[in-house]
This record gives structure tokens, C-alpha cells and sequence, in this order.
């Protein structure tokens, strides 16, 4: 009986008390969820650039296909197939911020305004969207198109919506050299911190180094 004791003692002495407390588990903080939409007739390559970067400095970055490409069937059912696709990916309620592309920034805002978005956007930032239209539009005969002509139904809708943001922080980049974009100007939008670069064509303002890091700087805040 005394050696089993004995015994007892001496394991108890090497492992502690079962009831030892375990350190504190530290919560990972959330890391921000950026939502990449493209543009009328694009893919997610065009954010290739932007992406990495942003994911270098340790955003978890989504670039889903925005559906139909050409935009057949109108801006709302491109922002329906979005909500899809981003409650799939993230869920319904988890935070995102938005960094959309020219007809990607107008569908965004059908998607924030009409869609409930808006109640889970962080930040919303447009580059080259044509907020009031653009008459290159007039170019292409699908609905979608139509929807970005100057004085639209679905633009004047917006405009009346826009209330429904409510203060989530928005920004609109625009190049005055912007041939897709006519006039250039209808990527300002009251409603954003409107910011002008020098970019040459349309579609490199996806790969400027002055816009991406603008971008991460305000999706940093």
C-alpha cells in the first residue's frame, strides 16, 4: 500500500493537476473581404494586378463573374446574379468591401441600393463607372447597354436611391483621357470623393499604381 502511495505521488508531482488552467486562446482579428466586380465583356483577369497586390498586404480578395458579360437582360439581373454570388462565397451577412469597374460600379449600385447590399458594405469604391451614363452605349444593343445610356430609366432610379447607401465611405476614380467613358466627367458623382488620374486608356486604370494604392489605402481605414 505504501509503494502504491509513493507511486501516486510521484506522477501526480511530473504531470501537475488535470485541472491546470490552459493559456488564453487569442481571437484572430477578421480579415477584410474585398469584392473585385469587372466590366462590361471582361473576366477577373483584368484585376489580376490589383488583386495581388491586395493580397500581399493581407486582404482575402473575390473576383466573381459578372453575369451576363454583355449585360443581356439589364443591370438588375447582372446585380441579382452578384448578391449570388457573393452569398455564396462569404455568406449573407458577413462585412465586404466593393471595388467595382466601369458597368461593375453601376451594377454594384443596383446591388447596394435595390438588393440590400448596402448593409453589409464597408466601402464602395467605382473606377470609371459611368454614374450618369455614357454614350458609347449607344453602340451595343443589349438592355444592359441601354441601361447605361445618358438619362436612362434604370440611371434616374439610382439617382433617386441613393439615400439607401447610407454612409457607407464611397470613392470614384475617372481619367479625363477615358474614351469609353463619354463624357469622361460621368464618373463624377456627389455622392463619392470624386479622384481624377492621368491614365491614358480606360481599362489601365485597373494596373496604375497610384489607383491601386489609393485603393488600399482607403480599404485600410
Amino acid at each position: 500500500m505504501k509503494t502504491k502511495l509513493l507511486h501516486f505521488l510521484a506522477a501526480l508531482f511530473v504531470t501537475g493537476p488535470s485541472c491546470a488552467t490552459s493559456p488564453p486562446v487569442t481571437k484572430r482579428p477578421a480579415v477584410p473581404r474585398v469584392v473585385l466586380v469587372h466590366g462590361f465583356l471582361e473576366t477577373g483577369d483584368t484585376y489580376r494586378t490589383m488583386k495581388k497586390h491586395l493580397e500581399e498586404k493581407g486582404f482575402d480578395c473575390f473576383v466573381p463573374r459578372v453575369t451576363p458579360l454583355d449585360g443581356r437582360g439589364g443591370l438588375d439581373l447582372v446585380a441579382r446574379n452578384l448578391k449570388q454570388e457573393i452569398d455564396t462565397k462569404f455568406g449573407p451577412n458577413e462585412p465586404v468591401n466593393i471595388v467595382a469597374f466601369s458597368m461593375g460600379g453601376i451594377a454594384c449600385r443596383q446591388y447596394l441600393q435595390e438588393l440590400g447590399g448596402a448593409e453589409r458594405c464597408r466601402n464602395f469604391i467605382t473606377i470609371s463607372s459611368p454614374h450618369h451614363g455614357t454614350t458609347a452605349a449607344w453602340l451595343y444593343p443589349t438592355k444592359g447597354a441601354a441601361d447605361m445610356r445618358p438619362g436612362s430609366p434604370f440611371l434616374t432610379n439610382l439617382k433617386n436611391t441613393e439615400d439607401r447607401l447610407g454612409k457607407i465611405p464611397i470613392a470614384s476614380y475617372r481619367t479625363p483621357m477615358d474614351l469609353i467613358i463619354l463624357p469622361p466627367s460621368s464618373s463624377i458623382w456627389d455622392r463619392a470623393d470624386n479622384m481624377e488620374f492621368p491614365v491614358i486608356m480606360h481599362p489601365l486604370m485597373l494596373t496604375s499604381r497610384a489607383v491601386i494604392d489609393d485603393v488600399e489605402k482607403r480599404l485600410s481605414k
